[in-house]
């Protein structure tokens, strides 16, 4: 087979990751079942978040993403990078077993900073499942109960606290800022042994991922290489491979490129941020580009046809929302009237007017 140029190989794996993520052709039944299908996705930024889900699922509004949390179906914590993912609830206890340990052990030097205890922790996890145990709790109502019981909340004490009882399996996140206890929120969770659980996490990686490498694997769960292979050692059979330009890709068998279109995504989408190595969308510009100082806060991109060719920001007023754009070069037409589709369909998921596309 001749060698294909850069260009052509970006566009084979972006277009092929597009239908991975549910973008391309967006099929989910239910947010929830969005989340099923991707495993779990990054979730600091809660509008972003419910747009994720909805652009992935026809027909949802942000209202109904809200009420699978609500309903306890999927959930928030800190199950991979010590990085807010949402996750279907009953799946969460697996996958937390493979990764709480190495992230006590790469926060505690944060923790001797903070002046942070192992009798703070379990002071903490008393505190919050007698107060979990009667209602759920919004965060300041939770570390005001820690505070009124003696624990110093101060600085980042109390945001430390409340990761480690998510990562400890004790809480989540059942909405924006709302708590609960994650045993009475899921009486009946997944439960699996560890190399069950690292066979899990291989096979439901690449099938909602791939085409992607042992490193993106690695990075995107905070396991180690040798960790990350070993693990799709054990469902490689499962998985067809691809070879891009000297690269080894897995991909789930029947995968098919999606077809030229234009997305609106979130700042912290799978699509970008599901990969250690994010240049094909990228196509030679600067991770910068994106997230500005290098702050960690993703800009919301405009994708077409694979390429992220701009950023995009929100406004929402009382009488709709706005919508502004940041285009890198000259947009088509064509270009031009996907936005407006995506546009008029991310008002829709608002459940308001779209009143200002600029």
């Amino acid at each position: 087979m001749p060698a294909r140029s850069f260009t052509a190989e970006r566009r084979r794996l972006t277009a092929l990751r597009l239908t991975a993520l549910g973008l391309g052709e967006p099929s989910a039944s239910s947010p929830t079942a969005a989340v099923r299908h991707l495993l779990a996705l990054q979730a600091q930024d809660y509008a972003g978040t419910l747009w994720a889900l909805a652009v992935r699922t026809p027909g949802a509004t942000s209202a109904a993403v809200e009420s699978a949390f609500g309903t306890g179906a999927i959930v928030r914590s800190w199950p991979f990078r010590s990085t807010l993912h949402v996750v279907e609830a009953a799946e969460l206890g697996w996958m937390l077993s493979l990764t709480a340990d190495r992230e006590f052990a790469r926060t505690a030097g944060r923790h001797r900073e903070l002046g942070l205890e192992s009798a703070d922790f379990d002071r903490a996890e008393r505190i919050a499942r007698e107060v979990l145990a009667e209602s759920r709790r919004e965060r300041r109502d939770l570390l005001a109960a820690f505070a009124e019981r003696g624990l110093d909340v101060s600085g980042q004490r109390g945001a430390h606290l409340l990761v480690r009882l998510a990562q400890l399996g004790v809480a989540v996140l059942c909405g924006q800022n709302t708590w609960t206890l994650l045993d009475a929120h899921v009486p009946a969770p997944r439960r699996l042994g560890r190399e069950a659980a690292l066979a899990e996490l291989a096979r439901r990686y690449l099938r909602a991922h791939g085409p992607a490498t042992d490193r993106d694997l690695a990075w995107w769960s905070g396991l180690t290489l040798t960790e990350a292979r070993a693990a799709i050692a054990t469902v490689d059979d499962e998985f067809d491979r691809l070879e891009l330009d000297g690269v080894v890709y897995r991909m789930r068998p029947g995968l098919e490129e999606a077809a030229a279109g234009i997305h609106l995504l979130p700042g912290f989408d799978e699509y970008l941020l599901g990969y250690g190595d994010r240049s094909a969308p990228l196509a030679g510009r600067p991770l910068t580009d994106i997230v500005p100082g290098g702050n960690g806060m993703f800009l919301a991109t405009i994708v077409a046809g694979g390429e992220i060719v701009g950023t995009w920001r929100r406004t929402v007023r009382a009488r709709g929302v706005d919508i502004a754009l940041t285009p890198w070069r000259p947009l088509s037409a064509a270009t031009r009237r996907g936005i407006d589709r995506a546009a008029a369909r991310y008002a829709e998921h608002l459940g308001v007017p779209l009143t200002a596309l600029s």
